[in-house]
């Protein structure tokens, strides 16, 4: 029977000049990937993820794994600048 262990990663998707989008997983340094659409490379950034934690776990770093998958979250604040002039 397999022990497996749903792990979750923020990553962030950023939009290219070109085209396409590069997504990093910040929890995962180096851990980078890129896509034409952003279906694409939201699967690629999966593969990555996960060659990433095999790459970990052939080097017996397991307990990295877990420390890696910290739950963050993201959220928005509002903030008023009526004292501040765009141009």
């Amino acid at each position: 029977m397999r022990n497996d262990k749903i792990l979750n990663y923020k990553v962030v998707f950023e939009e290219n000049e070109e085209g396409g989008y590069t997504v990093t997983v910040p929890q995962l340094p180096g851990c980078i990937s890129e896509g034409d659409s952003f279906e694409e490379a939201k699967k690629n950034i999966t593969e990555a993820i996960q060659e990433y934690l095999e790459s970990l776990e052939k080097d017996e770093l397991k307990d990295a794994i877990s420390a890696q998958s910290q739950s963050t979250f993201l959220g928005n604040v509002s903030i008023r600048f009526s004292s501040l002039k765009f141009h």
